[in-house]
This record gives structure tokens, C-alpha cells and sequence, in this order.
């Protein structure tokens, strides 16, 4: 029987060196697929939230147009029915005032008119 030599136990241990290279290299390479896979997965499921969260945005705006268009809806009534009431409030002074109106009407004419000509010259 023959003793290794330094260069049979070199050989051996650089072999041994050499699987375990390899075996870190294919446990490396399964570790890069699995967190590829990993990441493909995250991401297909972070856009799927992504486009979620669009979708909802998109219809929590829809729903705060509509309520805009409401409320403004609402304060053109209000503004209309209150000019209403203005005019009919006028109305009914003209009525029970007449010569009191007609009075008011021909001072706001002539300041009108005053202020016209000044603005004119």
C-alpha cells in the first residue's frame, strides 16, 4: 500500500474544493430562480393592487363630481328662489307704494345718468 503523496492529497482537496464550488453555484442558481419567481409573483400582486387602487380612485372622483353637480344644483335653486323673493318682495312695495317707487326709480335713473357722464369725460 502506498501512501498519498502531497500532490494526491493536493488533487483530492482541490477536487473536493471543486464540488463544493459547484454545489454553491447550483444552490445559488436555484436561490436566483426562486427569488425571480418570488419577485414575478410580488409583482403580478403589487399591479393587480395597483390597478385596484386606480379603479377605486377613479370612482371615488366620479362619485365627488356627481355630489359637486349636486350641491350646485342645489345652491342655483336656493340663489333662484331667493331672487324670487326679491322680486316679488319688490313687487308688492311698487303696489302699496306706488308714487314712493316712482320716486326711487327717477333718483336711481338720474345718479345713473350722473355717473355715466362723469365716467364719459
Amino acid at each position: 500500500m502506498t501512501m498519498p503523496t502531497a500532490a494526491d492529497n493536493l488533487k483530492s482537496t482541490l477536487g473536493e474544493a471543486g464540488d463544493h464550488l459547484k454545489s454553491a453555484a447550483t444552490a445559488a442558481t436555484e436561490a436566483v430562480r426562486g427569488a425571480a419567481g418570488v419577485a414575478g409573483e410580488e409583482l403580478k400582486a403589487g399591479r393587480a393592487q395597483v390597478k385596484s387602487e386606480l379603479s377605486e380612485s377613479v370612482q371615488a372622483g366620479r362619485s365627488a363630481a356627481e355630489l359637486g353637480s349636486e350641491a350646485a344644483r342645489e345652491q342655483m335653486d336656493a340663489l333662484m328662489d331667493k331672487g324670487r323673493d326679491l322680486i316679488d318682495s319688490a313687487s308688492e312695495l311698487i303696489r302699496e307704494r306706488p308714487l314712493a317707487s316712482f320716486g326711487i326709480a327717477l333718483a336711481a335713473g338720474w345718479v345713473i345718468a350722473k355717473l355715466g357722464r362723469s365716467s364719459g369725460e
